[in-house]
């Protein structure tokens, strides 16, 4: 049976930056738990981040420019702590390797987990393209990311795993 690496947050644990959960939406994560399917990693707090933390974002890129050390992740405050993005980006990697996990659903526009686009790094709540620190690591390593926003598409994506 195919594992899935779940975003903690998603399946109802209070680990975001704010202190609260981002329960996923449907029936999909809730069937996959049911199955025993389900690895929950938060990257942040896996890093050493704490709960509550202050909001941070990626200044000067996205997961990937950061994981070159092309781009630093900040708080609003401008205290950097791209370190332990990465170290919790190298965590869920770890843990997904172990499990022989292929396939990721994380939280969309988080600065670790955001697939498709992240806050831009001014605070503003302005959205531009780009994954968070662990979503680029994941899909740099071959595992497949996707959003809680995409349930569906991972849903067919494991079905095809599963039958070919």
């Amino acid at each position: 049976m195919e594992k899935i690496l779940v975003s903690a947050c998603l399946v109802g644990r209070k680990v975001r930056y704010d202190g609260r959960a981002s329960q996923a939406r449907g029936n999909v994560i809730e069937q996959w738990r049911k199955q025993g399917r389900l690895v929950a990693v938060c990257p942040e707090v896996a890093g050493g981040l704490p709960v509550p933390r202050p909001a941070a974002e990626i200044d000067g890129g996205d997961g990937s420019d950061v994981l070159r050390g092309e781009a630093r992740l900040r708080t609003g405050s401008g205290a950097d702590v791209t370190q332990a993005f990465v170290a919790g980006a190298e965590h869920a990697l770890e843990v997904a390797r172990r499990e022989g996990i292929r396939i990721a659903v994380l939280k969309a526009r988080s600065p670790s987990c955001g697939s498709a686009n992240i806050y831009d790094g001014t605070f503003s709540g302005t959205l531009r393209d780009g994954s968070g620190v662990t979503a680029a690591l994941l899909r740099e390593q071959g595992i497949r990311v996707f959003s809680d926003e995409e349930l569906e598409e991972a849903a067919k994506e494991l079905e095809r795993l599963e039958c070919g």
